[in-house]
């Protein structure tokens, strides 16, 4: 028996989770979906384990930009966000995302509690009023929200930086603080007019003093909780709540022309979306908030990171509202170490991906390989996506299923053995030792049983604290051991050998109740393949964590086998990665100096020089097969590496052979990052003198392959483990 995660047994959870909102001006883009997977994940890990979670979303509909496109579509803002926010709806769905509600921060709800909150802020003394300079473009004649202004960053002095914060340096300011400011729409200089503004009071001590308490007290990441001291030492400013007509979104209550600035109705819309679900529901949005174990998640991208813990939190706590319980912040997603930019072409476009069949749960998987607990950006490289889903789900992972079921379906008409999988299988087949010693807690259940079943624990200890990537090696190193396992078991000859039908028929009922367990550990990344399977495997209800423990019935008749997960055709890869002709938005000015954009020409990606065919060098000098023979090639199992410091080659490895860890410092720092590299397997040569460097002992080499430019590490087949020699 295993010991399932305390989670599982205690009393079920009550979680609100949110992700950012995506803004209702145009089509999701692949850095959109890492949020969304990677709150996907986690809430279907959590319901898993029978906890109640409403995950909730909805189209951020407000503001200016939406205003101007919907003009220059010649539609009504409202007309555009509704066709936007089917295409959000249909992409979301496609992707696998389970939101309970999807709704938009154009409705009623939104209105009622952003008028509710602001009115509850003013009544608490947190709102007041200042006669503001504010930018205005003399050719459109409109005050300009921050985004259509640009200029030189006042702390780091970056070019062409946004109104309210530059990327570069991360510094927050007034618009009215650039250099050198000119407006997006028409590139004219903005001059400064005089507005009565409301803002709310960020910079009161009250505030002050419950965020120093809030934001230090595990909600946040160490590196965020770090990034926020910073912003409370260098001193907050009170936050501009309102924009000037014209502008689309809620007028703010007894003023008359000015609006709620989006950044106050957006995060209002999280509330919203959940009240519009349980209003549907016909359950107390009130009494569901008040409730003292509901737990309020956030999952957000590190761009806004000031928005949801400062303002955020605090609009909540002088409002009389429950504050969140936990803000998960993630890093940027980059494209082969490139930052995403459909401006000059380097994006993945999840529309085409879907369009072209490409397979969701793919990225699903890849995302969550490289997802962790930090604060730090992912790269998306074409080529190793299409190598790790291949080697992963199709020839680690499915090709247990595949290893058993012709059998089952062909010899025993998809029937199961009759005898329980806890007896062991010494009956009639002792010659392979197909059964290592019992385990202690477990009578006689075949060794690898207990060790997959033994790994419940730490995976769903992973995916709890958001460490994707390291659930994901544990479960493929799993999904390794069980291929080894069968290797060595060899069912293909033991059918034929007459008399053996017992035999192989336990034999593969044990793949596949391994099989099973690995789809459980999946389930949350690999939602329709866990569908299937239940299917495939005839299971009574969807598969829970507590099934771990359940094993398959003793005779049970599966379905017919379907194909699960197809590998992935390098031609697919490249078709996406295609760029498209892409021609600057109507009306979009550039800057000042530059052409005007109806006199700029159409946008296209620079001609990339084709890869150049590898040089081949000649075959070395003839050796004999004693020669060969004394090199000890062994696979290894990568579980560490690291950078060298002052070494801008080498990467240091802790390379386990079965029988021991090695050291080696290999110079492939150009091809390969140290996470990338953690779990893999590969070739080494063992018996190596060892050799002394200046950063310490290398003992041993690791095989790769190249042409004096591109490095590429060798790996060997599924099935192959570590210490295993290869001749």
């Amino acid at each position: 028996m295993i010991a399932l995660s305390p989670a599982a047994s205690s009393m079920p959870r009550k979680l609100f989770v949110t992700t950012a909102l995506p803004y209702a001006n145009g089509p999701l883009h692949i850095g959109h979906f890492m949020e969304y997977v990677q709150a996907d994940i986690w809430v279907r890990y959590q319901r898993l384990q029978g906890h109640k979670v409403n995950f909730v979303c909805a189209d951020d509909a407000h503001g200016a930009p939406i205003m101007l496109k919907a003009e220059a579509e010649g539609v009504t803002p409202e007309e555009l966000i509704a066709r936007v926010a089917e295409g959000h709806k249909r992409d979301l769905t496609r992707f696998g995302i389970s939101f309970d509600h999807f709704h938009t921060t154009h409705s009623d709800e939104n209105r009622d509690l952003s008028r509710s909150i602001f009115l509850d802020l003013k009544k608490a003394g947190f709102i007041d009023t200042k006669t503001i300079e504010q930018f205005f473009d003399p050719v459109k004649g409109m005050f300009l929200p921050d985004r259509y202004i640009k200029g030189e960053c006042p702390k780091c002095g970056t070019k062409d930086q946004n109104g309210d914060s530059c990327e570069n340096c991360g510094a927050v300011y007034a618009p009215t603080d650039l250099k050198n400011p000119y407006s997006v729409l028409t590139g004219a200089k903005p001059v400064l007019k005089k507005s009565e503004h409301f803002f709310f009071k960020l910079s009161d001590p009250r505030c002050v003093e419950f965020l120093r308490g809030w934001t230090q007290d595990g909600k946040l990441q160490p590196e965020v909780s770090n990034k926020v001291l910073e912003w409370l030492d260098g001193g907050l400013n009170d936050w501009d709540i309102t924009r000037d007509a014209p502008y689309f979104g809620f007028e703010i209550p007894g003023a008359k022309g000015k609006y709620f600035y989006v950044w106050l109705d957006a995060p209002i819309g999280y509330l919203a979306s959940l009240k519009s679900f349980l209003d549907k529901k016909g359950q107390d949005f009130d009494k569901y908030l008040a409730d003292p174990k509901l737990e309020q998640i956030h999952f957000i991208g590190k761009d806004i990171i000031y928005f949801h813990t400062l303002f955020w939190p605090a609009v909540l706590q002088f409002a009389g509202r429950k504050i969140p319980d936990f803000v998960y912040v993630h890093g940027f997603l980059q494209l082969s170490g490139e930052k995403m930019s459909k401006s000059r072409g380097v994006t993945v476009s999840p529309q085409k991906y879907l369009d072209l069949g490409l397979n969701p749960e793919w990225v699903r998987y890849y995302l969550a390989a490289k997802l962790n607990d930090r604060v730090e950006d992912l790269d998306f490289n074409p080529e190793d996506f299409l190598a790790r889903v291949n080697s992963d789900l199709v020839g680690k992972y499915v090709n247990i299923a595949s290893r058993a079921v012709g059998f089952i379906s062909k010899r025993f008409n998809g029937k199961l053995s009759e005898e329980p999988l806890s007896a062991g299988r010494e009956l009639k087949h002792k010659m392979r030792g197909a059964v290592a010693p019992p385990a202690a807690d477990d009578d006689q259940a075949p060794q690898i049983l207990f060790e997959v079943r033994s790994f419940a624990d730490a995976i769903a200890a992973d995916y709890e604290s958001r460490e994707f990537g390291k659930a994901i090696r544990q479960i493929m190193f799993l999904a390794d051991r069980v291929n080894q396992y069968v290797d060595e078991q060899k069912p293909w000859e033991i059918a034929k050998e007459a008399g053996q039908d017992g035999a192989l028929q336990w034999f593969c009922t044990l793949y596949l109740e391994l099989f099973r367990i690995l789809t459980i550990y999946l389930k949350p990344v690999l939602p329709k393949v866990a569908e299937d399977v239940e299917a495939f495997l005839g299971s009574a209800k969807p598969y829970t964590w507590e099934d771990v423990a359940t094993p398959l019935k003793p005779g049970h008749v599966v379905q017919p086998y379907k194909h699960l997960v197809s590998r992935i055709d390098p031609k697919q890869i490249e078709q996406l990665l295609e760029p498209p002709e892409t021609k600057p938005e109507p009306g979009k000015a550039a800057a000042p100096g530059a052409a005007a954009a109806s006199d700029a020409p159409e946008f296209k990606l620079e001609p990339v020089e084709p890869p150049k065919p590898p040089v081949i060098l000649p075959v070395g000098e003839t050796i004999s097969i004693d020669d060969f023979g004394r090199i000890d090639l062994r696979i290894a199992r990568i579980v560490d590496a690291e950078l060298v410091a002052d070494a801008d080659k080498l990467l240091k490895l802790t390379l386990d052979i079965g029988i021991e860890q090695r050291t080696v410092f290999a110079g492939i720092r150009s091809a390969y990052t140290p996470k990338e590299l953690v779990g893999r397997l590969t070739v080494m040569v063992a018996n190596l003198a060892p050799r002394k460097m200046r950063f310490g002992e290398s003992q041993g080499m690791v095989l790769a392959a190249g042409d004096g430019g591109s490095i590429y590490l060798l790996a060997p087949d599924s099935g192959a483990a570590p210490g295993m020699r290869i001749k």
